[in-house]
């Protein structure tokens, strides 16, 4: 599955602090069970709010082909994507 125009990754980051990361995300894969303390998206919403809070995440989970401007864990480690 291709992504959309101006969504393909460019470069990765490797998320293993606590600390808020901003960017243009679009693949945020688990490589430790993780939690997200924080995200925000416009294309994806926790009861109808952009701010996501508290997300339990797998090892290899991953959420794709949406833009996330800001990720926080509140523990383990992540490879963010980003277009």
């Amino acid at each position: 599955m291709g992504y959309g125009s101006g969504y393909e990754p460019t470069k990765a980051t490797l998320i293993t602090n606590t600390a808020a990361q901003t960017g243009r995300f679009v693949k945020i894969m688990a490589l430790t069970d993780s939690v997200i303390a924080s995200m925000t998206s416009h294309s994806i919403t926790e009861n109808g709010v952009a701010s996501i809070t508290s997300v339990p995440f797998d090892t290899s989970a991953c959420i794709e082909g949406i833009e996330i401007t800001s990720i926080t864990l509140a523990s383990g480690a992540v490879v963010a994507y980003e277009a």
